[in-house]
């Protein structure tokens, strides 16, 4: 007997991935948490029957969601991150030594505890001296600072379930507050591809666009996310990704990546058409 995961990426399109073994099948307070072992994929991750990491291909998302900000402005000393209770955006971040402090906040410790256990090398850098975790809503969470962080990075789920706030105005207005004046927002921006994720996408660029004075929307390509076709929004208070990007200096540091370099920063910021015919649009 063959045992397939599939997810449904709209009632006509499905996804499926050959399963060696189910490692883990938990519901938590907060959403059904499973781990599955697969030998083109490795070991991947699903929240409520949606894919949310896989070994094979994690690092794509995990260092454009925190290069992209971190080569804009170097400096970043102090980082929020919601979410991204698997450990791969903290594991990037770690990399830079003049990263003084990150708060990490996940609605789901299970999350964190099992990707602990089954995805160490996403989850290994949990444990680093200067990272925080706080195991509450991610909305209330930064309604209680201003001016605090450098970068707020928003490594969310979907529109709806626990992440569900997370795409809010009230949200993106709580964030502008917790950011100083040189604060950078990094959000999970949908994919523009399929219609249901295009509104989504929509929506959150209306929304960013509404609090920030710089608004941007960036892509990357990931095999096992609806499509492929992926985004980030990067939003701030005076940064412009493009024009600010100090190249010469990320450069220098000389960080092991796989996906990232600054050439591809550039090129990620120039969208097909129809991705600007949708964000001109909203």
């Amino acid at each position: 007997m063959e045992l397939w995961y599939t997810e449904e990426h709209t009632p006509e399109v499905r996804f499926s991935i050959k399963v060696n073994r189910q490692l883990v099948s938990k519901k938590s307070a907060f959403q059904q948490i499973d781990v599955f072992e697969s030998k083109e994929f490795g070991r991947f991750l699903t929240l409520d029957g949606y894919m949310m990491v896989t070994e094979k291909d994690e690092f794509i998302y995990h260092e454009m969601i925190t290069h992209v900000p971190m080569a804009v402005n170097p400096q970043i000393k102090r980082v929020l991150v919601i979410g991204a209770g698997d450990g791969g955006t903290i594991r990037e971040l770690t990399k830079y030594d003049t990263i003084e402090h990150i708060d990490m906040v996940e609605i789901d410790q299970e999350v964190v505890e099992i990707s602990k256990q089954y995805l160490p090398h996403t989850a290994h850098k949990l444990d680093d001296e200067r990272v925080h975790i706080y195991y509450e809503d991610g909305l209330k969470f930064v309604r209680r600072f201003e001016n605090e962080y450098d970068l707020i990075i928003v490594d969310s789920t979907d529109p709806f379930g626990p992440g569900e706030d997370l795409f809010t105005r009230e949200f993106y207005g709580n964030c502008y507050n917790a950011l100083n004046a040189d604060g950078i927002l990094i959000n999970q921006h949908e994919s523009p591809f399929y219609a249901q994720d295009a509104d989504a996408m929509v929506n959150a660029h209306a929304q960013l666009k509404a609090t920030f004075p710089v608004s941007q929307v960036y892509q990357f390509h990931l095999p096992t996310y609806p499509s492929g076709h992926w985004l980030f929004g990067f939003a701030s208070k005076r940064f412009d990704a493009l024009k600010d990007i100090q190249v010469d200096t990320w450069k220098q540091l000389k960080l092991p990546t796989k996906y990232y370099n600054t050439e591809l920063h550039c090129g990620a910021f120039a969208l097909p058409n129809y991705v600007k015919e949708l964000l001109d649009n909203e």
